[in-house]
């Protein structure tokens, strides 16, 4: 079994697209979003514009949250990386918070 690793994002974004709330067969809600990232960033010195799309799961009480959440709302999200399934490993965020930022 793998040792316990750090395995840790935090990001401010926009929600670029939010999926219809569903439910595991156990009866867990799941909600799937798209988060979009913009910043500048420094890299070996320089500043660098940064764009990202991710894809985003919030499980439980938390994707009633996220379900919640209309598009272009700016959010402060942390979470982890996992892969989409064992047939695609694309990284997808697993949310544990989710902040709705002011001024939205």
């Amino acid at each position: 079994m793998p040792e316990p690793g750090l395995n840790e994002l935090r990001l401010d974004a926009r929600v670029a697209e939010v999926l219809p709330l569903r439910r595991t067969p156990a009866g867990v809600p799941v909600a799937n979003c798209v988060l979009a990232h913009e910043s500048k960033q420094l890299e070996a010195g320089l500043s660098r514009d940064v764009s990202v799309e991710l894809q985003a799961v919030a499980v439980g009480d938390l994707a009633g949250v996220l379900a919640a959440a209309s598009p272009g709302v700016a959010v402060k999200i942390t979470g982890f990386l996992a892969a989409k399934s064992l047939r695609s490993r694309s990284p997808v965020v697993h949310l544990n918070t989710i902040e709705f930022l002011e001024g939205n």
